[in-house]
């Protein structure tokens, strides 16, 4: 977006409050959400992808369908009003549906679908080796994407294998790399270093030499899927997150252990979160039950 947005933003809750004779809070809410979009999307020209991207952050927040569809209904108005009195060209949320009822949890991909996803960045380039250390740190942690993103180099440990990452609520929390992800983090450390130049202490960059954003990570996932021969709009960071989770319960883990690694508040949101496949759960019926046979 432009960078007189937020001057426009203020022009278009004007609007709402004298020619709508909306009330103040309705106006205040508005404004919070409309500058919770802008941070969202940042300077780059907005298309249906980014807000398409929004809308799936914030159901990685766990905001219900009810406050999405709210905060969706302030991005439509703030469009139309871009194409109708400062001259947009057009309107990305043409076409874009409110959430109807709860979202249900995301599908999990199989281990399988998962390693081929990790095998598709192309690791003697610069952004192949970024890709592969997001990548592979999403689904070793089954961290956020803002998790992710917000790391910085000094609560990084790859010889611990060890994360601190700040999660909902400011809470901070020590999560763990697998081997693969310490591997990847290591081949890509080394390309940080040079794109940063000591001007940030983020861990995973653009190739201009700046943190990326929630937006540039969502991308990544996304290519990574079309390359993996994955229909896209399965993949997205939320579902690794999902998927990682998944794993660990099919593995065996405890529910528990799965909350702190999660970063979960309550042990109840990961017991949903973590539901079994049907499948898994009939072949431990069959292993375990004294009548399946």
């Amino acid at each position: 977006m432009a960078a007189d947005s937020h001057a426009v933003v203020e022009n278009y809750l004007a609007s709402l409050a004298f020619e709508r004779g909306l009330a103040d809070n309705t106006v205040m809410a508005y404004r919070r959400d409309l500058r919770q979009y802008l941070q969202f999307v940042g300077d780059d020209p907005v298309g249906a992808a980014a807000v398409g991207a929004y809308l799936e952050w914030l159901a990685d927040l766990g905001l219900s369908p009810e406050s999405v569809a709210r905060k969706l209904a302030a991005v439509k108005g703030f469009h139309r009003f871009l194409c109708e009195e400062e001259g947009a060209p057009s309107d990305p949320t043409v076409g874009i549906a409110p959430p109807k009822r709860r979202a249900r949890l995301p599908k999990a991909l199989t281990t399988e679908e998962v390693f081929a996803l990790l095998a598709t960045p192309v690791e003697d380039t610069v952004a192949g080796r970024r890709d592969s250390a997001l990548l592979e740190f999403l689904y070793s942690t089954g961290c956020r994407v803002s998790e992710a993103v917000g790391l910085d180099l000094g609560r990084l440990d790859i010889e611990e294998g060890t994360a601190l990452v700040t999660g909902k609520g400011s809470r901070q929390r020590i999560t763990l790399l697998g081997e693969a992800a310490r591997m990847a983090l290591d081949g890509w450390l080394p390309d940080r270093l040079e794109l940063a130049r000591g001007q940030t202490d983020a861990v995973f960059l653009n190739l201009r030499g700046t943190r990326l954003s929630r937006n540039g990570a969502w991308g990544i996932v996304k290519k990574a899927a079309i390359r993996a021969g994955l229909a896209a709009d399965r993949v997205s960071p939320h579902v690794l997150r999902h998927s990682a989770a998944t794993h660990m319960v099919e593995g065996g883990a405890d529910l528990r252990a799965v909350q702190e690694i999660l970063g979960h508040a309550s042990l109840s949101t990961t017991e949903v979160y973590t539901r079994i496949s049907p499948g898994y759960l009939h072949e431990v019926y069959l292993l375990s039950h004294p009548r399946s046979r």
